[in-house]
């Protein structure tokens, strides 16, 4: 895994998320809150949501295994988001949901991350994707 880190840290930090094409994982954790991509120690994408009074978003699923995305160059990292306002199906007391996927394929899995946010229709029910590089420069 050293020769990986290595790699993705000469070939430089992702800034955006079509920046992960392409690029091998040395880690991959989560937890309901969260989930945490590694290029290196150093260089990760973290998938959260800053929790507020009233909505919640949450890591509903993930189908595959997270480390089926280690070790192999990532072939496919795509976002898909269905936004839903008061239909039948939202839980009681929920006036707004929207579900996320995040979908990852590899040659050695295909795993796919599904978060659900709920809401009175008046918070964020979607997921921050944050770009971090502890070795970047800040200016």
């Amino acid at each position: 895994m050293d020769q990986i880190k290595t790699f993705n840290t000469l070939k430089g930090s992702v800034k955006t998320f079509d920046e992960l094409l392409g690029r091998t994982l040395c880690r991959a954790e989560s937890d309901s809150d969260s989930l945490t991509l590694y290029l290196s120690d150093t260089n990760y994408v973290r998938f959260y949501h800053q929790q507020d009074c009233c909505e919640s978003v949450y890591i509903e699923d993930i189908c595959g295994d997270l480390n089926d995305l280690v070790g192999e160059p990532l072939l496919m990292a795509e976002e898909v988001s269905d936004e839903a306002y008061e239909r039948d199906n939202a839980p009681e007391y929920s006036e707004s949901h929207t579900w996320t996927f995040y979908k990852f394929a590899t040659r050695k899995g295909y795993v796919d991350v599904r978060w659900y946010g709920t809401s009175n229709g008046y918070y964020s029910e979607s997921v921050s994707v944050e770009f971090v590089d502890l070795n970047a420069v800040n200016e």
